[in-house]
C-alpha cells in the first residue's frame, strides 16, 4: 500500500458517543456510496461483549457485495475492520442471512444507501418525483415470513427504484394536529392496556384504533408478538411507538410499553420520532439543499450518525437545541449523484 492511499484511508474510532452497531453501519454504507476507504478501530466498543455479532458480520458482508469491497477483519468478535469500496453495480438481486434471530430492518440500514444509486440507475430516467418528505423516494418492503426470538427465520424483500438525480431535501417543522393513532398487534390483552394507556395520557379514546392482527402458521417460524402504534398528523407526520412480546413479559406490559413509547414521541412537539430522528441522517447529508427537521431530544445515536455523515461526507449540520426536549437539525447536504463519487 503506497503511502498516498494510506493517506486518503478514513479512521474511525468505533467508541464515539454511542459505540454501537450503528456507527458501524453508517460509516460502512458510506465508505460504499462514496468509494472511501476506512478502517474502524474499537468496533462495538461502548457494547457487552464488544465486536461484531453475526448480524454485523452479515450488514457488512452484504455492502461488501454491492461495491465490491474488500475487506479484514469481518468476523464475529473482531473489534477492527477495513473496508476497501470498489464500484457500486448494479441493478441485482442480493441477499444477507447472519443466521440467527437478528434484525432484518438494521441488515437494510447497512445496504439501503448503497442501493439507491448506480451509474446504471441513475442514467434510467423515470417521471419526475415530488415527494419532498420522503426525499423522492419511493422503496417497496414485503415480509414474506416472520421469525420470531429465539429462531429467527424471517424474510423480507426490498425493492429499490432508480432515481434520476440527488435526493430532495426536506423541512419538516410544523407536526401538526394528531388525526388517529392507529395500530396493529395481537392478542387482544395487548389492545386494551395499550388503549387505556393511551386514553390515560390525555388522548381522546375516539382518535384510537388498534386492530389485532393473527399471522398464518405457514407465514411465521417460532411464536412471539409484538405491538406498533403509530400517529399520523394533518401536516403527513407519523410517530410510533413499539414493544415486542418475549416469554419472560406478559402482555400487558407489552401494551403499556409500546403506548408509553408513543406517549414520549408525542409530548415533546417533534416531526419524527427518536428512531426515524436519526435514520435520517445520511439521507439529509446527501440530499441537495438545505433540510431543515424539528424533533424532540438529540438522541447519542443521532450524534453519533451526524458525527460519521460529516466526517464522509463533508456536508455542514447545526443543531439548534432549544431546550432539553426540542432540537432542530438543519442540514446542507452535497448533492450526492453517482457521477460525484
Amino acid at each position: 500500500m503506497t503511502s498516498s492511499i494510506a493517506q486518503s484511508i478514513v479512521q474511525i474510532d468505533g467508541s464515539f458517543c454511542e459505540g454501537g452497531g450503528q456507527l458501524l453501519r453508517n460509516a460502512v454504507a458510506l465508505s460504499a456510496l462514496l468509494s472511501k476507504p476506512i478502517s474502524i478501530f474499537n468496533v462495538r466498543q461502548n457494547r457487552r461483549p464488544p465486536g461484531l455479532r453475526r448480524q454485523h458480520e452479515a450488514g457488512i458482508n452484504l455492502a461488501a457485495s454491492i461495491c465490491s469491497a474488500d475487506t479484514k477483519g469481518v468476523e464475529v468478535d473482531s473489534t477492527m475492520i477495513d473496508f476497501r469500496p470498489g464500484p457500486i453495480q448494479l441493478p441485482k438481486t442480493l441477499s444477507a442471512d447472519p443466521g440467527t434471530a437478528g434484525s432484518t430492518t438494521l441488515l437494510l440500514q447497512i445496504a439501503f444507501p448503497c442501493l439507491l444509486f448506480s451509474p446504471s440507475a441513475h442514467q434510467a430516467e423515470s417521471e419526475s418525483q415530488e415527494a419532498p418528505y420522503h426525499f423522492g423516494i419511493s422503496p417497496t418492503l414485503t415480509v414474506h415470513r416472520r421469525g420470531y426470538y429465539p429462531k429467527g427465520g424471517g424474510s423480507v424483500l426490498c425493492t429499490v427504484p432508480a432515481i434520476p438525480g440527488p435526493l430532495f431535501p426536506v423541512v419538516l417543522t410544523e407536526r401538526g394536529e394528531v388525526n388517529c393513532d392507529p395500530g396493529e398487534c395481537p392478542p387482544q390483552r395487548m389492545v386494551s392496556d395499550a388503549h387505556r394507556t393511551l386514553v390515560a395520557s390525555g388522548i381522546p379514546a375516539r382518535k384510537i384504533s388498534i386492530t389485532a392482527v393473527r399471522e398464518r402458521d405457514q407465514d411465521v417460524v417460532g411464536a412471539g408478538g409484538g405491538i406498533l402504534l403509530w400517529a399520523e398528523t394533518d401536516k403527513g407526520c407519523l410517530i410510533a411507538g413499539s414493544a415486542v412480546s418475549i416469554k419472560e413479559k406478559k402482555p400487558k406490559r407489552v401494551g403499556e410499553e409500546a403506548a408509553k413509547e408513543l406517549v414520549r414521541n408525542l409530548s415533546h412537539g417533534g416531526c419524527v420520532d427518536e428512531y426515524l430522528q436519526d435514520q435520517m441522517i445520511i439521507f439529509l447529508a446527501l440530499a441537495q439543499g438545505t433540510s431543515i427537521v424539528k424533533t424532540g431530544p438529540l438522541t447519542d445515536h443521532t450524534r453519533t450518525a451526524i458525527h460519521i455523515a460529516q466526517r464522509m461526507t463533508g456536508a455542514r449540520f447545526h443543531l439548534d437545541e432549544n431546550g432539553p426536549d426540542s432540537t432542530t437539525i438543519t442540514c446542507e447536504g452535497i448533492g450526492f449523484t453517482p457521477s460525484s463519487r
